[in-house]
């Protein structure tokens, strides 16, 4: 088992609401204990390497931003687009401190609209629409981590 194996595990378990999950395979352990809010509190990940001693290490102690656990509702937003974070980063809402937000909740947008930018490894991608529509819920807070695919804002394109 990899470690982007054992990550995504990792935020499965945070985003299930279990409290804790035991996986034993034949030569791996992994236990994953996570707090009522979801956040991942303690994972302890053990190889037993045949001929040598049995070594722990703890992969991560991870927090999942609160805005990538709130559920959106399918059965009443169904007709509504979803835009994902292409990438990992910072959320930004505006180009500057100084600038206006680039989107509100009811602008009107078209295909090619920059909604907003994220920050990677110092460097600013504008995230384009590739929809036309009106934005109906921005679903992250400013200047918050994002996660790759996690929803950023609804939008409806009647």
């Amino acid at each position: 088992m990899d470690l982007k194996e054992i990550q995504n595990l990792i935020k499965f378990v945070a985003n299930s609401g279990v409290a804790e999950v035991k996986l034993e395979m034949d030569d791996v352990k992994i236990t994953i204990r996570t707090t009522l809010e979801g956040n991942v509190s303690e994972t302890t990940y053990v190889q037993q390497i045949p001929n040598q001693p049995i070594h722990h290490q703890v992969v991560a102690s991870q927090q999942i931003a609160p805005a990538a656990l709130i559920p959106v509702p399918v059965v009443e937003n169904a007709h509504y687009i979803t835009i994902k974070s292409p990438i990992i980063g910072t959320f930004y809402r505006k180009p500057s401190p100084d600038k206006p937000m680039f989107v509100e909740v009811g602008t009107t947008i078209a295909k090619g609209d920059v909604l907003c930018v994220i920050e990677a490894m110092k460097l600013f991608n504008e995230i384009e629409s590739e929809v036309a529509g009106k934005i109906v819920k921005i679903l992250v807070d400013d200047m918050s981590p994002v996660e790759y695919d996690q929803p950023l804002f609804l939008v409806d394109p009647s």
